[in-house]
């Protein structure tokens, strides 16, 4: 990926056109006018995991990217927001369901196609109200076994946490 595609053409501080020198050991856009540095950072996003027994919650994307692939509830964090209100908040716009975040399962780098980095914080929660209904940019939601997920999931970060579940579902089984 050519991260450096995303750099700004003009400086944000003075508007003098952008140059590039590594800086901290990578390659970055800085201005020559005013040393203003734009670091290409990826985007922090949040997911909940929700099970109920040994089911898990998914939801239908609606819109592009992976439009009609499923995925677990999850987004992009808000300016000011703590990421595990963000899970809980796009749990309930995406599933209507009120959750509670319990623990975090896992933080996973990803991209959102076409070539958008994602740092997707995923956390574990428990409903605790409201009424499972496609909402928000989700087409469907439903509670789905572990063993016979929809498809196709959307996002490798996704395929990862449900395949991490799924093997922890089946060392729980007796031998």
């Amino acid at each position: 990926m050519d991260r450096l595609r995303h750099a700004y053409p003009l400086c944000p501080q003075c508007g003098a056109a952008m140059g590039r020198r590594e800086e901290g050991g990578v390659p970055r856009p800085v201005c020559p006018a005013c040393g203003f540095i734009q670091y290409l950072n990826p985007s922090p996003a949040a997911a909940v995991i929700l099970r109920r027994g040994d089911e898990v919650c998914l939801v239908k994307r609606k819109f592009p990217p992976k439009a009609g692939q499923w995925t677990l509830p999850a987004g992009f964090l808000e300016y000011d927001e703590d990421v595990a209100e963000a899970a809980a908040r796009e749990a309930l716009e995406e599933t209507g369901l009120e959750v509670r975040i319990t623990g975090q399962h896992a933080a996973l780098s990803g991209m959102l196609p076409p070539d958008r980095p994602v740092l997707l914080i995923v956390f574990h929660g428990e409903v605790i109200g409201g009424e499972l209904q496609a909402g928000d940019d989700a087409a469907e939601a439903g509670w789905f076994a572990l063993d016979d997920l929809p498809g196709p999931i959307a996002f490798s970060t996704h395929r990862r946490v449900l395949r991490d579940l799924g093997a922890r579902d089946v060392s729980k089984e007796p031998s």
